[in-house]
């Protein structure tokens, strides 16, 4: 069953930006390149941060905050958050203005997974790294997006082809696959309950299921016997089979 990492659908041509270059030279790179955000690499290519739009414009806004405030109301201790935006009002370089730390993934992590992680994170996009860190590619929520636009008929083949013949051996017209909109149901009649979580598992895995929806039914209960055959025997009874 083959399943879609991000080394498949990541763009390999990644522009980027150095720890030293400037607010402005940032800003032209994205007005440039018509991108809203840039990886923060080393000398040695190693990613240190992320740069967006947002970020330039929360520099922006810190450092016309800074003109404007008033001085009667100094407040001793500057919490957390304040002190980090008065670092953006002074932020020259990339390297000062940058999101830390990077949220990268490995190109051959799962799709579907990068995605989790670009949700969890709120984030945009996600440079991907390879083992010593280094920047290899970029990946956006539009690339990560192109392997859900699979159409029903797709994901169907694919169920019937790679779970239900391949995976699991079962014989032609066993269970019948519907798809809509990504949401796959399954109905028929498995031999053993115990495969229907496997078959249930290696559905959800497949690229482009967003939900499944399980009809399945079962001949034979073999949850009792399949928890006494990975008990262990008690002494007796292995000695009694060794005899």
């Amino acid at each position: 069953m083959k399943t879609r990492i991000v080394g498949e659908v990541m763009t390999s041509e990644v522009i980027q930006a150095r720890r030293e270059m400037s607010y402005k030279e940032v800003a032209r790179l994205l007005h440039g390149h018509r991108i809203s955000g840039v990886p923060v690499v080393d000398h040695d290519d190693k990613v240190l941060g992320v740069i967006s739009e947002t970020d330039l414009i929360r520099r922006q806004a810190a450092q016309a905050g800074r003109g404007t405030a008033r001085r009667r109301f100094r407040i001793p201790a500057l919490r957390r958050s304040a002190r980090a935006a008065a670092a953006k009002a002074r932020a020259t370089t990339a390297e000062e203005l940058m999101s830390t730390p990077a949220i990268t993934v490995h190109p051959e992590q799962r799709v579907a997974d990068a995605a989790r992680v670009m949700e969890r994170h709120r984030v945009e996009r996600l440079p991907v790294v390879d083992e010593e860190d280094r920047l290899i590619g970029i990946a956006t929520r539009r690339d990560l997006l192109r392997v859900f636009l699979r159409t029903d008929d797709e994901i169907r083949r694919e169920v019937i082809d790679e779970v239900l013949t391949r995976a699991m051996s079962l014989p032609p017209h066993t269970v019948f696959v519907s798809v809509d909109d990504g949401m796959v149901k399954l109905e028929g009649r498995l031999e053993h309950r115990g495969d229907i979580p496997l078959v249930l598992q290696r559905t959800w895995r497949i690229d482009g299921v967003v939900g499944v929806v399980n009809s399945l039914t079962f001949r034979v209960d073999d949850s009792s016997s399949s928890l006494r055959r990975h008990q262990p025997l008690p002494h007796r009874e292995q000695r009694g089979l060794g005899a």
